[in-house]
């Protein structure tokens, strides 16, 4: 007969924990250490709250109001047959001035000839430009950007999304269209809720 093979024990060797490994004590203080340094190394920023603000009242908000509208606004309010400035002021009993950012209006150009009327109604003489400094097109977060800079507009959209999030924000009020006319929430002093 032949020789019998003889295999190999591997259990036998004595197992032994690595150096690194995070369940001895003095990795996990280490590790701790580090953790502690971490932290104490971030920067905290705790944004500043406006100085317009009167706890939730919105001092700088005062005719002539400043609305800037979003795109679905502007199509919702042709849907509804409504015009624009005329509408705002039913619903604000005061002068508005209807602000559209650089965002929207590349937001209406790129949904084509279908909304053409709305890009025509978003070039109005009676709207005020503003000019767009950020990368991108994307016309929601260019507009809760400026609010949080600047907390003097009034925000007109349909957007759920986008209500949500301007809601966050304290002292933004926000106009959207009800029942075939133009409504507005959050305003300290409105009239037609």
């Amino acid at each position: 007969m032949g020789k019998a093979k003889k295999t190999r024990k591997f259990g036998e060797v004595k197992r032994m924990i690595n150096p690194k490994d995070m369940r001895l004590k003095q990795n996990q203080k280490k590790q701790a250490d580090a953790q502690a340094a971490k932290e104490s190394q971030e920067v905290r920023h705790v944004d500043r709250e406006a100085t317009s603000m009167f706890f939730k009242y919105n001092t700088a908000l005062g005719p002539p109001y400043h609305v800037i509208v979003d795109t679905n606004f502007i199509n919702f309010a042709l849907q509804n047959k409504l015009e624009l400035v005329r509408a705002m002021m039913d619903c604000l009993y005061a002068k508005c001035i209807p602000c559209i950012t650089d965002c929207v209006l590349a937001e209406l150009e790129k949904l084509g000839p279908k909304y053409r009327i709305a890009l025509r109604v978003a070039r109005d003489p009676r709207f005020e430009r503003l000019p767009c400094s950020h990368k991108g097109t994307y016309a929601d977060d260019c507009i809760v950007q400026r609010i949080m800079q600047h907390r003097c507009y009034i925000v007109a959209t349909c957007d759920k999304d986008l209500k949500r999030r301007i809601r966050k924000v304290a002292g933004v009020p926000i106009m959207s269209i009800n029942a075939h006319k133009f409504s507005i929430e959050r305003l300290p002093d409105a009239f037609g809720k």
